[in-house]
């Protein structure tokens, strides 16, 4: 559907004879355009959400004022995640020196190891000596027997004290493993309750004060780049193969009256808006003068192709099927024409008529 808003229409200046009901092709200019309309966005234009309930305890910017990334814009009340935080931190903090090398727990451990080292080593001894004396006959079966005995108690009491010891740095890597993650949960908790610029650029808007209470995913601010603008236009799905890239836009806005701004195509969209059988198309301002607002309407007209002196005659004469009637040597007949470019009010004719055709107007239904 090829549209002309009529800021952009140009009006058509009907000369002929003496005969209301007969016009003249005229040598004009002609613009095609599509129709859009939208509004203005401030470039990479974002909303920061609450992520849980509560009070706003802390509003650190104001409208105008330009933020940095991860810069704090709000703090609400965060007393329970704080304690919970606080916890965590402690327990990763005696995670951590019961896995260190001071550790109580693993020091007696090595200590056990140690003495359970030593007592093997003694029974072991006391063992092959009383071994060697009896392979000589000397000395008693039983108090051989005992040696053994202990030999083996000692041995036993070896690895369970190695394995006791392993076995606890194990568990304490375990602990302190599970540690960092609730620490990091916590941290994750209390971090929600403190709302961050996700990216550089100006506040817009505000939308909570101090003391004022914020549900989870309710919309606390606005931002965006302060010195940018970006035309966001609806275009009906029966234009959007004609348009592309780069393309010229001349829109006006609702904040400025009739002031004409001139903008281009930036961005072509592919995908439909079922809800209102439209593409999205991104315009961006090409001139110094562009528009200080955001969120103001606009309506637009993108031009797609544009002839200087063409010739042109009122649409209402184009008959089905590209023809018109004429009347010469007094009578009415009608002839094929080839046309170019169409307006609502008028097309372009590039073959089949002069400037000196007679044009029967027909009568209006």
């Amino acid at each position: 559907m090829i549209k002309l808003y009529p800021f952009l229409a140009v009006l058509l200046l009907i000369t002929g004879c003496s005969n209301k009901n007969i016009v003249h092709p005229q040598r004009k200019n002609i613009i095609e355009t599509v129709y859009a309309s939208g509004k203005i966005m401030a470039d990479s234009e974002y909303t920061v959400y609450a992520l849980n309930a509560g009070t706003v305890v802390g509003k650190l910017v104001n409208e105008g004022d330009h933020v940095s990334k991860n810069q704090v814009i709000y703090k609400i009340n965060n007393t329970a995640p704080a304690a919970k935080l606080d916890a965590a931190n402690t327990t990763y903090i005696n995670a951590r020196q019961n896995l260190s090398a001071n550790s109580r727990v693993l020091n007696d451990l090595k200590l056990a190891m140690q003495n359970a080292d030593i007592k093997f080593s003694n029974d072991s001894l006391q063992y092959a000596r009383l071994k060697a004396l009896w392979n000589e006959n000397i000395g008693t079966k039983s108090a051989l027997d005992n040696a053994e005995l202990q030999y083996r108690t000692s041995l036993n009491g070896k690895r369970s004290a190695r394995e006791k010891y392993y076995s606890t740095v194990n568990d304490l890597a375990v602990s302190l493993k599970n540690a960092q993650s609730q620490v990091a949960s916590a941290q994750n908790d209390f971090n929600n309750y403190i709302i961050r610029a996700e990216n550089a650029g100006t506040i817009f808007q505000m939308l909570k004060e101090k003391g004022e209470a914020v549900k989870p995913n309710e919309a606390v601010a606005l931002l965006g780049k302060s010195s940018s603008r970006l035309i966001r236009l609806a275009v009906d799905q029966q234009d959007i193969n004609r348009l592309k890239v780069d393309q010229r836009v001349l829109l006006k806005t609702d904040a400025t009256g009739d002031k004409i701004y001139q903008a281009k195509v930036l961005r072509i969209y592919p995908t439909m808006n079922e809800a209102d059988q439209t593409f999205r198309v991104d315009a961006v301002f090409t001139d110094s003068d562009s528009q200080p607002f955001i969120h103001t309407s606009v309506e637009a007209n993108i031009i797609i192709q544009q002839k200087q002196q063409a010739l042109v005659i009122p649409s209402q004469v184009l008959l089905r099927g590209d023809s018109v009637k004429i009347k010469k040597d007094g009578q009415a007949k009608t002839v094929a024409v080839k046309t170019g470019i169409h307006t609502l009010d008028e097309v372009e004719i590039l073959s089949g008529l002069t400037e000196q055709t007679e044009i029967v107007v027909p009568p209006q239904k």
